[in-house]
């Protein structure tokens, strides 16, 4: 069994490809941002029965050191899981753009705006409902929510006529912002949202966006794989040398256009 005092300890470019690379039960804001500097990212156990089956499917291998246990020892690991998958989903903010149907929705006046940080809680909690598993615990919530008061998440919200229609939150790191979750309530509105983080994340000197998980819908967003060497390297830079992205409420429909005119 190997156990790792803290997530700067662990050397993630040695953990294996898929499957968790660690098992820790502090979800702390303290914990969770040095885990996402690491490449880690957190996925709890949202009941009994699945903290039992992450030790029997995998304490064989915490215990021949492929799976590390951080953190204190008197914890009980099993609760929450962490991983930091290689090949890496990511989303280059250079490349980002909308689908021609959407962009045409925008530009005939669809009446979207857009925000950053006007309800970071709010958009949190709208993508843990109606989700299975909620992996999105009252923990984990409240370690996000003081990591937005501290700077380091932030969330996207879309609006019609006053109303949250979609949205999506995560950190940043380095160059790097990793998305947790995202949501909507309108067709097209969690694509509004990526769409417009990677336009003020591209304006704050940011590089790639974090999709964490490969889907089809993160390659329909213009997806690909890159080596988890390759997207460590992304978390380096410090993340106070860099400028805040832009929080002002703007109309979607400047997302249409060509990237210079944004």
């Amino acid at each position: 069994m190997s156990r790792c005092p803290g997530w700067d300890a662990l050397d993630v470019l040695q953990a294996a490809p898929d499957g968790p690379v660690a098992f820790c039960a502090d979800l702390s804001p303290d914990s969770l941002l040095a885990a996402y500097r690491a490449g880690v990212y957190p996925f709890p156990a949202t009941d009994e029965y699945t903290r039992t089956l992450n030790e029997v499917v995998f304490a064989d291998q915490v215990q021949e050191g492929r799976i590390q246990l951080v953190g204190e020892e008197s914890a009980d690991p099993y609760a929450v899981s962490w991983w930091s998958p290689d090949p890496r989903p990511v989303l280059p903010v250079s490349a980002m753009h909308l689908s021609r149907s959407l962009a045409r929705r925008l530009r005939n006046r669809l009446p979207w705006s857009t925000s950053l940080d006007r309800r970071f809680e709010r958009v949190v909690r709208e993508c843990r409902a109606d989700r299975s598993p909620q992996w999105l615990t009252e923990e984990l919530i409240a370690s996000l929510v003081r990591l937005h008061d501290l700077g380091h998440a932030h969330s996207v919200e879309v609006w019609e006529d006053g109303n949250l229609i979609g949205g999506v939150f995560g950190l940043r790191v380095g160059s790097v912002f990793s998305m947790d979750s995202m949501f909507f309530r309108r067709s097209g509105a969690s694509k509004v949202a990526v769409t417009d983080l990677a336009a003020r994340f591209a304006q704050a000197g940011g590089v790639l966006l974090d999709a964490q998980w490969d889907s089809p819908h993160v390659r329909g967003l213009g997806g690909v794989l890159v080596p988890r060497e390759q997207y460590v390297r992304h978390l380096r830079p410090a993340a106070r040398d860099s400028p805040p992205m832009p929080t002002a409420t703007l109309p979607a429909r400047r997302l249409a256009q060509p990237t210079g005119l944004r």
